[in-house]
């Protein structure tokens, strides 16, 4: 009876592996079609913004660098003869406190860290340590390639050179420490120029660039973009280098403000936190 079955069982085996071969390109082509689906890049979000209050500012001001803190508002500016750094009074704009930058020296950012101003310069190599009260230069520091821009999270310096990169240099022997570059699944964001540190990310104005890039920095991953394309509109500036660049955040009361390379206004502004095209003004 043996010989009787061998033939059917043959046939059956064969449709068994082809079962199960099927089976298994099944399950890879929809293996890799749910891997293709986790590994498409997200759509970055965009920010708005809402305007609060609009205050006046020094057109005469390349501004480089701003910070908001203990009340007071300070600034750095650039160009060679022309670099400086000040204590500015928000709703007037008026300059309480200055003192120029040596006059080879292009003035780039500032931060603010404990009881000290640290300003950076462009092609000089050299930074700058004031005494924050009294605006007495205390020291020098060096490091490699360009300044732009420059924040503190509390603890490091945050710089950035023109580039994708950010590094984290220790406030006491101005060695860096850490390095990130700020990306999307796109690729690197170039041209970081002013840094301000909010809620834990870092923000930076792009050269050229209408928007703030949120970075996170734990690994440089974009976070988003603030649109402020028609905050203060390029067909109302007097020359192509009038760009957004100035960061500053008052932690202690949550504003946010914003300005450029010699604006006429400085703005406190609300981000609005889902996607808008441009912002929205009151």
């Amino acid at each position: 009876m043996s010989a009787s079955t061998t033939p059917s069982s043959g046939p059956m085996r064969r449709r068994v592996r082809w079962a199960i071969c099927i089976t298994l390109l099944v399950c890879s082509i929809l293996g890799l079609t749910a891997f293709a689906q986790i590994r498409r890049p997200q759509k970055t979000e965009v920010w708005g913004y809402k305007l609060v209050a609009t205050y006046p500012h020094d057109p005469a001001a390349f501004t480089q660098g701003l910070v908001f803190t203990g009340g007071h508002l300070y600034e750095g500016t650039g160009k060679k003869g022309e670099s400086s750094l000040r204590q500015v009074d928000l709703t007037t704009g008026k300059v309480e406190k200055f003192v120029p930058l040596n006059e080879h020296y292009f003035g780039e950012g500032i931060t603010v860290l404990g009881n000290r101003v640290y300003q950076l310069t462009w092609q000089n190599r050299i930074g700058v340590v004031f005494d924050l009260e009294t605006f007495n230069v205390e020291k020098t520091f060096q490091y490699t390639g360009e300044g732009w821009g420059l924040t503190t999270d509390g603890t490091n310096l945050l710089m950035s050179d023109g580039s994708a990169n950010i590094r984290f240099l220790d406030p006491k022997t101005f060695q860096v420490v850490k390095r990130i570059t700020a990306k999307t699944p796109q690729g690197k964001v170039d041209k970081l120029n002013e840094l301000e540190f909010v809620k834990g990310e870092i923000w930076a104005n792009v050269w050229y660039e209408d928007k703030i890039v949120r970075i996170s920095p734990e690994n440089g991953e974009v976070l988003g973009w603030i649109d402020l394309s028609n905050l203060y509109p390029r067909g109302q500036r007097r020359t192509d280098e009038d760009v957004l660049n100035g960061i500053a955040y008052d932690a202690e009361n949550d504003r946010l403000f914003v300005t450029g390379k010699n604006w006429p206004q400085l703005f406190e502004i609300k981000t609005v936190t889902r996607p808008r095209v441009g912002g929205m003004r009151d």
